[in-house]
């Protein structure tokens, strides 16, 4: 999940528990015909009632481990020493655990409620034909201001944040990919091009956005906004609906010439064993009522039209966090890039956030 950090308590619980959690995660997949289902998920990614609902439903007690980005979590599998049925990376990710053979492809006839999902959230470019991943949540990049210092409608492109009016006022999300992608997309450029020219170009770009940028953070961003520290933040569409939670001044927008649409999806890696629970776990997500539930707890968008329509109508009309088709269709989705590439988008955002 590109976009949660395990908090301090949580980190907390896993450490004081990890001796204990690895053995009984080891035992539990030691037997194929065990009523188990481990899930390595992102930390606070499903309402634990859910799975509480699952279990007795279906008999199947769902053990669940945590990571806290995709590289970690992909780092875990490809070592090995303990198995899991089902795990949740992001759309580069896919496409990566797929070229490296960590994954299992779905079996289609197993699987009931894929009519659910809508076409706009299906066979994108990190898995044709969803071959290998289902979408979980999905959502986007976009610019979150206060209207206590910004008024509304006159902050809604990204060519806008170079504004002398926002100088010291900007807060960053520290990502390489999505701050690179933001000026790359101001330019006209695609956010997986490889031509050194055009990331030269975004990263000059950057540096004269310097001196409006107050601050790159990490997950500290949220509790900055909420307490009002800048007016402006450029950073993802879950963070912003937690910030907004909290301060009602607060508003997010995509902005209508592009930005990046992100996707965490269930997949099923190469160690997995109980392929029964595997798929009554995903066919009891695929419903719509529970899949509504759980986009209720975590507060991000669901790539589910049936789960959608269940939704208040406060939510599902919520053009911030559901835009409009024509929004959608400027999106792009990040594509993985060869390690060269991607050590090139690393050192020129390190470059930008020296030159700051």
């Amino acid at each position: 999940m590109k976009k949660f950090v395990i908090t301090i308590i949580t980190i907390l619980v896993l450490c004081a528990g990890l001796g204990y959690g690895s053995h009984e995660l080891t035992k539990s997949t030691g037997d194929s015909g065990s009523k188990v289902l481990n899930l390595y998920n992102w930390g606070d990614y499903i309402d634990p009632t859910l799975l509480t609902k699952f279990q007795k439903e279906t008999g199947y007690h769902v053990n669940v481990e945590t990571f806290d980005s995709n590289e970690a979590m992909y780092t875990k599998i490809k070592q090995g020493g303990t198995s899991y049925d089902l795990t949740v990376p992001s759309d580069y990710m896919v496409q990566k655990m797929k070229a490296d053979h960590m994954l299992i492809p779905l079996d289609k006839s197993k699987l009931t409620g894929m009519q659910n999902y809508g076409s706009s959230f299906m066979n994108k470019s990190f898995d044709p034909g969803n071959r290998y991943s289902i979408p979980y949540f999905w959502g986007t990049l976009g610019i979150i201001y206060n209207d206590q210092d910004v008024k509304p409608g006159s902050l809604e492109h990204w060519n806008q944040l170079w504004r002398p009016r926002y100088k010291d006022g900007i807060m960053l999300i520290d990502s390489a990919r999505d701050i690179m992608g933001f000026s790359l997309i101001s330019l006209g450029k695609s956010v997986n091009t490889t031509k050194t020219a055009n990331l030269l170009a975004a990263r000059n770009k950057l540096n004269r956005l310097s001196p409006n940028v107050k601050a790159v953070v990490a997950d500290e961003i949220k509790m900055y906004m909420a307490e009002g520290e800048a007016p402006v933040a450029v950073d993802w569409s879950g963070e912003a609906s937690e910030m907004m939670s909290q301060n009602s001044h607060l508003h997010y927008v995509v902005p209508t010439e592009g930005s990046n649409m992100w996707f965490d999806n269930l997949v099923i890696p190469k160690t997995a064993k109980h392929f029964k629970a595997i798929y009554a776990f995903l066919n009891f997500m695929n419903k719509p009522e529970n899949a509504a539930q759980n986009a209720k707890y975590i507060g991000y968008s669901t790539p589910n039209n049936q789960a959608l329509k269940l939704l208040p109508k406060s939510v599902r009309n919520d053009k911030q966090f559901y835009p409009p088709q024509k929004v959608l269709d400027r999106l792009q989705v990040y594509r993985n890039l060869s390690p060269t590439k991607v050590q090139q988008y690393n050192d020129l955002y390190l470059e930008f956030k020296m030159h700051h």
